[in-house]
């Protein structure tokens, strides 16, 4: 196995010692980066350009071609899985994603059966494959998948939703009937994940969207138990080395302590939370990754380098900070604001960590 040059995400996400804190950005390729949108339109729509390994190595790739980020992130969607049960996902200009075929009744549910990656999933999978080629061992590439919850919310309601009130009606009213669905997603994350990791993923991501829309119980039992039992079934090493996995539930920072008691190596922040204050919380379990608000990207560049500045300050000296926004970069966002704070990242952290002793 090649060593990666650029390992500093790695050890982070780690716990270890590093010359300075590693960044990435969430959506880091998408529609704010004019390559990005031109590579688009080539493909036709997005899922076109979802589906074919060679366009999404491209866009993977083209955020670094711009900025010194410390990984690569997989260019894909958290709705892969249930497209690949049937559900029939179409991704439609202003709307969002959109299932001709959504799941609600319990028949429904019981049909449903988790899709083998290297079949259904295939492209994903030639994506990383060639991702990692193309890469040579320069940066990281980090894998993801969507959480059981926020997969199952949007399969129940068919499309994105403000109040999300159908699934939530099935939580309350037929919670067996739920769980049944959510065990199904839980079983195909899994599989999903490990084929990623065994194709060549370094680290991977849970991204649980909305998992912040319930209450304390029910996030519990519908939402983290689930991803607890993904830890549990992941493959956490390859060839010798940790696969780092986080964790990054949106609006859930209430619940620090008991995602990082997961077992989960990094827990993801949103702009709400003080990064200091959830340091404190969690102690040396796991590093944190954030939390800058994106909105921040719209400011001048001193503001942006003030504010990465502050957040360096609040999580202080020493390991276990991955710097990120605390949600996905905006489509709006000028690429030379991203310059700047990639910059001002890699400058103002070296003081946070003289005390480290490179690996």
């Amino acid at each position: 196995m090649n060593e990666t040059k650029n390992d500093l995400l790695l050890r982070a996400l780690l716990r270890k010692p590093v010359e300075r804190t590693p960044v990435w950005i969430m959506r880091q390729a998408g529609r704010y980066l004019p390559e990005y949108r031109n590579t688009r339109k080539r493909a036709g729509d997005f899922m076109t350009l979802c589906k074919t390994p060679e366009l999404a190595c491209e866009v993977t790739l083209q955020p670094l071609e711009r900025f010194e980020l410390d990984a690569a992130i997989l260019f894909s969607d958290i709705l892969t899985i249930p497209d690949a049960m049937g559900l029939g996902l179409s991704i439609h200009e202003g709307e969002g994603p959109i299932f001709a075929h959504p799941v609600r009744r319990p028949a429904q549910i019981e049909a449903l059966a988790a899709p083998d990656p290297e079949d259904a999933l295939r492209y994903v999978l030639d994506a990383v494959r060639l991702i990692r080629t193309e890469l040579k061992d320069r940066v990281p590439l980090i894998g993801f998948s969507g959480s059981p919850w926020t997969l199952a919310s949007y399969m129940v309601e068919g499309r994105g939703s403000k109040e999300f009130t159908l699934v939530k009606t099935l939580l309350y009213e037929n919670p067996v009937a739920l769980h049944k669905l959510l065990a199904t997603v839980t079983r195909s994350v899994i599989d999903y994940l490990n084929a990623q990791i065994l194709a060549g993923a370094q680290a991977v991501m849970i991204f649980d969207t909305w998992g912040g829309l319930l209450t304390t119980s029910a996030y519990e039992h519908f939402s983290l138990d689930y991803m607890h039992q993904i830890l549990d079934g992941l493959i956490r090493e390859v060839d010798g080395e940790r696969v780092p996995a986080v964790l990054f539930t949106k609006g859930g920072g209430q619940w620090v302590e008991r995602i990082a008691d997961t077992g989960c190596d990094a827990v993801g922040l949103d702009w709400t939370v003080d990064i200091g204050e959830a340091r404190r919380r969690v102690g040396k379990r796991v590093a944190l990754q954030g939390n800058m608000d994106p909105a921040v990207l719209y400011a001048s560049p001193d503001r942006i380098r003030e504010e990465a500045g502050a957040i360096l300050a609040r999580y202080g000296h020493g390991d276990g900070h991955v710097f990120n926004l605390g949600h996905g970069i905006q489509p709006g966002v000028d690429p030379d604001r991203v310059a700047v704070l990639v910059d001002a990242v890699h400058e103002l952290s070296v003081s946070y960590h003289r005390d480290q002793k490179p690996r």
